[in-house]
Order: C-alpha cells, then structure tokens, then sequence
C-alpha cells in the first residue's frame, strides 16, 4: 500500500506540472459551462419544460473531463512512458502491471472528481441549477461512465507500441465520442439515423442516463446502458492487464 501511494504521489506531480490535463480535465470544462451559462442563462430547455437548457446540459459537461482525460490523457501518458523506455525501468522494480495502470487511473479519476467539484458550485451559484431527480442515481451514473470511459483509454495505453499509434488510436476514438455523444452538440438535435449510430457509444449511453437521473425523467431500459458500461469496463481492464507492454 505505501508503494502505491508513493508511485501514485509522484506520478501526480509529474502530471500536473505537465498542465495538459490540469487545462483540458479541469479548466475547460469550466469556460464550456461559462460560455454556455452566458448564452442561455436559466432559459427552458423548451417550452414547457421545468428545467433549464443549463440543466438539460449538465450531465454532458461533466464528461468533458471524462472524455479529455480517459480518451486522450491517459493511453498517451502510459503509451509515452513505454516508447521513453520508463516502463523498461518499472519492470525490474515490485511495481507490477495491475499497480502502474490502477495508479495511471486514479490519477484521471481525482481529476474528474475535481472538475465534478468545480462545476457543481458555479453552476448551481450563478445559473441556479437543481437536480430534478436523484442525486444518488445521477452520482452513481457519472461514475459508471467515467468508469468505463477511463477503461477504455487505459486499454489503448496497455496496449500501443509506441505513443505515435496510441495517439492515432486516441483521436479516432476521442473526437466522435467528443462530438457525437452529446458531449458538446445535444443529442436530441441530431438525425435520428445518427442517434441509432452513436447509440452503441458507451458514453453516449452513460450521458443519456446522467441526463435521465439528473431532470428525473423516466429511464427506459436502464439496464441496457448499465451492462453495456459495466462490460466495456471489465474487457477493457482485463484486456489491459494481460496484454501489458513493458516495452
């Protein structure tokens, strides 16, 4: 336990004095939200509706560290220490796959955590925000897609031989996910032949339930998204560990 706590002290600080994340997790989701706050204000999502179009868009603003930090932060970080030969020094240390990867993870899980935190009084502070719903329910669903989400990028780093394939992987991966999920461009507003496509996106799912928990809408079929996260997040591990690369 006490390696793990160093390894994960030390490779926090690297981190952060990188500032990529701490810009892209934590800060952007904040002037997205700011942004947005100033065009829309406590407008209605639409006519008749309790809720505001700031409301309508919560849940999919948390996932924007979600997605940063699981899609493109991580399976570059572990990919970037196996071209630069660091993981090659690991290997003859105790530290073994299973820790260096859960250490990677809860290092863009604290970020997530962090962004959840700086958004939720701002939003709630200067647009009134309210969970029309469950509170438990929406927490639980925001973990299960970040959850899954990280998983994936902790797969892709597992995995890529160099960072220059694991960058090529990331972008193929983070920016449909980014645009189409519902992450930035409203889910609702998009064909309804592209929402049968972006569907089968775990995120996609996990941001339909986050918005369901949070306005207290009915949830249809919640099992569906659930299993679909849960299994994403048991492959991807798995796969992850297994097929580790130290070099």
């Amino acid at each position: 336990m006490k390696s793990f706590t160093t390894l994960l002290k030390n490779e926090l600080k690297l981190n952060i004095r990188n500032m990529n994340m701490v810009i892209f997790a934590v800060i952007m989701p904040l002037v997205v939200l700011v942004i947005l706050g100033f065009i829309y204000g406590t407008k209605p999502a639409a006519e008749g509706t309790v809720y505001t179009f700031m409301e309508q868009s919560f849940g999919a603003l948390c996932c924007i560290s979600v997605c940063a930090g699981g899609l493109m932060g991580l399976p570059l970080v572990v990919s970037e220490y196996r071209e630069r030969k660091i993981l090659k020094r690991f290997q003859v240390t105790p530290v073994s796959p299973t820790k260096l990867l859960v250490v990677e993870f809860m290092i863009y899980v604290i970020y997530c955590i962090i962004s959840m935190l700086t958004l939720f009084p701002v939003a709630m502070l200067f647009w009134k925000i309210k969970i029309h719903g469950s509170f438990l329910l929406f927490i639980g669903s925001w973990l299960l897609t970040m959850v899954s989400t990280l998983s994936i990028g902790l797969l892709v780093g597992g995995i890529a031989k160099n960072m220059k394939t694991a960058s090529v992987i990331a972008c193929i991966l983070y920016f449909p996910m980014l645009i189409f999920s519902g992450t930035t461009l409203p889910f609702e507003v998009m064909p309804v032949a592209m929402q049968k496509v972006i569907s089968v996106f775990p995120m996609t799912q996990g941001i339909q339930l986050m918005k369901a928990t949070f306005l207290g809408l009915p949830i249809e079929n919640a099992l569906l998204p659930v299993m679909t996260m849960g299994a994403v997040t048991l492959i991807c591990f798995v796969i992850s560990i297994k097929c580790f690369k130290w070099e």
